[in-house]
């Protein structure tokens, strides 16, 4: 009689099916959380997260709060990743307290989380793996320094706040009252309202107060959703062009209105940098390699000047 070959197929068949399984379930997960992920800045963030995925061979997950002030359904997307044994979790902490235990949770479970954009109360390199941002404070001193050179030393600013517990933000903040303190010409004049979450409730408070806004010669705002706000509150009381105004981030609406003068300079970062770095880093330290315990991405200051250098066409992804 004939022998068959059918057992013999199917065993090397399921061999197989079994490798591809296996080697499914070993390509690594890793979380990346943002603070939000309506606002521009969010979307080069995960560009440059996804990039990071490809090159490395790893799944990236994005998910995060819809606004910036969710600071509870931040917390549970953190405790969901980590109760879902992911690889590893990047994250952008929306409140540098709120999120330290949470944070502490996933590290105890041996899930390496590294600190993106915004920082974290701890230690890097021991109570997460690694702080990837810009250098904030830095940012907010080049944005108060030419603030202070466009009017000239001396008038009244006033710098509208992003929101309480925002770590980049407040560093932003303090590096622009540091450099606006060098100028002894020039006076904050109101400097302790914040924005809010979203560029619409940024244009409430500016709209709140527009009397100040009238007395003032220049004005600092330290995210998109602040500068857009406020650009829009501006253009509402027809105040665009007649008082000097330094913006943070770089979506496409804010370089227009730079472009068209109702706005005097933008300080930039490097958001997709951010998140091809975050998973990068994470990569690594999976595979056992020694990874920096910070990272600074680089700040720059746009003008009109400057916008179409190769380095800042670079920069904004338009070269």
């Amino acid at each position: 009689m004939k022998k068959t070959m059918i057992p013999l197929i199917t065993c090397a068949m399921l061999v197989g099916l079994l490798s591809t399984a296996v080697g499914q379930q070993s390509k690594m997960k890793i979380a990346v959380i943002p603070k939000g992920t309506t606002h521009i800045f969010w979307k080069s963030v995960e560009n440059g997260a996804r990039t990071a995925g490809k090159e490395f061979n790893v799944e990236v997950i994005w998910k995060g709060p819809l606004k910036e002030n969710d600071r509870s359904q931040q917390i549970a997307i953190v405790e969901q990743f980590a109760s879902e044994n992911v690889s590893g979790i990047a994250l952008a902490p929306l409140d540098n307290v709120a999120l330290q235990r949470p944070v502490a949770a996933a590290m105890q479970k041996k899930i390496p989380v590294v600190i993106f954009d915004s920082g974290l109360k701890g230690e890097s390199g021991k109570d997460f793996v690694s702080y990837i941002a810009t250098n904030n404070k830095k940012g907010g001193f080049l944005g108060g320094e030419h603030l202070a050179k466009l009017l000239g030393g001396k008038g009244k600013v006033v710098m509208l706040r992003y929101q309480v517990g925002s770590a980049s933000t407040m560093e932003r903040e303090e590096g622009f009252l540091e450099a606006i303190g060098a100028s002894k010409g020039v006076e904050v004049i109101l400097g302790n309202r914040h924005a809010g979450a979203t560029a619409g409730e940024a244009k409430t408070a500016a709209m709140n107060i527009v009397d100040k806004l009238k007395e003032a010669q220049g004005i600092f705002c330290p995210n998109e959703s602040s500068t857009f706000g406020m650009l829009l509150a501006l253009r509402q009381t027809n105040l665009v062009g007649k008082v000097k105004f330094v913006g943070f981030d770089t979506s496409p609406p804010l370089i227009d209105a730079l472009e068209k003068g109702d706005l005097d300079a933008l300080v930039a970062q490097d958001p997709t940098r951010m998140g091809y770095e975050s998973v990068k880093l994470i990569a690594q330290h999976l595979q056992g390699k020694k990874v920096p315990a910070t990272i600074d991405t680089g700040v720059r200051l746009i003008t009109r000047e400057n916008l179409n250098s190769p380095e800042i066409r670079k920069l904004l992804g338009t070269q």
